[in-house]
């Protein structure tokens, strides 16, 4: 058969278009935004860092997940964490204190929980999180997004940005008020149990951000040496996190991983039962109980190096708890969790007493037992 010249050429015309409609089906995203100087941007799409392909979360070019020995207990929920910089930027290596990252650092934390078999709003009660992950993103068809955080990294300092999922889980919006998410947790053989999951407005992400109270500055928590010294599944393959950091180019002046210090994971048994609660308090607690936080009036100080007396609670008198006490007189009553205010204020969810004051609106239970514990297997006495 003959084909005239001008249907050919349009033939050809339309495969081009097709073909190249099929390659903008199938492009990735725009690489991750070099740096928002200022403002706030409206959706999280808008930072090309994480994106909704299909039914993963996925992460965009050189955006690098993470995780910590021993996480932040926030109402049962899991999080993945990432961090993202300009090209040719690294941050520094501390031994101690959290690194300094450069301008233009954007980490993003984002929460969600297991789904359960009921409605949207059931979530699973679990540590399992085996079926949570495609690739190194999420698995929408397995998980719920509740909200994402991003700590950015402006030439005036950090600022944090809360972006809460919308019900489709296609998008997240701006909040910078705030939210309240109703849940449900569900737990295999338990009666299920109701809660309000909280996202923090912007000045309330300065309760636990600030973490020196003369500098007033808002910085990451738990982007230290120790949290971070352990392995990591990546796409590549497992990896110690901070060598993986420094390979990237993320992370500069890193010593040998035998001299880095490393946080207990407090699920472990294997590990010593003190260092697994001291990594819990230090976690969960250090960031106002330390001498430069928002409870440096306290007396109280969770810092994992502080010795096992005075500093740490044991034995001491509470400076200004009011009825978080629970008419409990010693912060660490060692052999006697029941009469130390710490656990006591860990076993409440009531404002006011509950500690710590932001983060949670549940009792962890799993933690309110390994501090029990721990004081439970104190040696000492309280003299009279």
């Amino acid at each position: 058969m003959i084909v005239h010249p001008r249907l050919r050429r349009r033939g050809a015309l339309l495969g081009c278009a097709a073909l190249a409609l099929l390659a903008a089906c199938a492009r990735a995203p725009e690489p991750a935004v070099h740096f928002f100087p200022q403002g706030r941007p409206e959706h999280l799409r808008d930072w090309h860092l994480l994106y909704v392909e299909g039914k993963k979360l996925a992460l965009n070019e050189r955006v690098v997940p993470y995780d910590l020995n021993t996480p932040l207990f926030s109402d049962y929920a899991h999080k993945l964490r990432t961090v993202w910089m300009p090209q040719g930027t690294s941050a520094r290596y501390d031994g101690s204190h959290a690194f300094d990252f450069p301008v233009g650092t954007v980490l993003t934390k984002t929460f969600y929980y297991p789904r359960a078999a009921g409605g949207a709003a059931q979530v699973m009660r679990t540590y399992d999180q085996s079926r949570d992950f495609a690739g190194e993103g999420l698995d929408l068809n397995n998980v719920r997004l509740i909200e994402t955080r991003l700590l950015v990294r402006r030439e005036n300092g950090w600022e944090a940005l809360p972006y809460v999922w919308n019900a489709a889980q296609t998008e997240a919006d701006l909040a910078r008020t705030g939210d309240i998410v109703p849940l449900e947790l569900v737990a295999d053989g338990e009666a299920n149990e109701a809660f309000s999951f909280v996202v923090p407005n912007e000045n309330q992400c300065a309760g636990c951000h600030v973490t020196d109270v003369t500098a007033k500055r808002l910085g990451p928590l738990g982007l230290k040496a120790r949290h971070l010294n352990r392995d990591y599944p990546y796409a590549t393959g497992a990896e110690n996190e901070l060598a993986h950091l420094q390979k990237v180019g993320y992370l500069a002046g890193v010593p040998p991983l035998a001299e880095v210090p490393r946080a207990a994971n407090w699920r472990d048994t294997r590990q010593p039962l003190d260092a697994r609660a001291r990594a819990y308090l230090d976690i969960n607690c250090v960031h106002c109980h330390s001498p430069t936080g928002p409870a440096n009036t306290t007396g109280l100080s969770f810092d994992p190096t502080v010795a096992t007396d005075r500093h740490l609670g044991v034995c001491k008198p509470p400076v200004a708890a009011g009825r978080g006490t629970g008419d409990h007189l010693i912060d660490i009553v060692p052999g006697h969790p029941e009469d130390s205010i710490v656990p006591y204020r860990l076993s409440s969810a009531e404002p006011g007493v509950m500690m710590p004051e932001l983060g949670r609106n549940t009792v962890h239970r799993e933690g309110l037992a390994l501090i029990r514990e721990w004081i439970a297997a104190m040696p000492g006495a309280c003299s009279t």
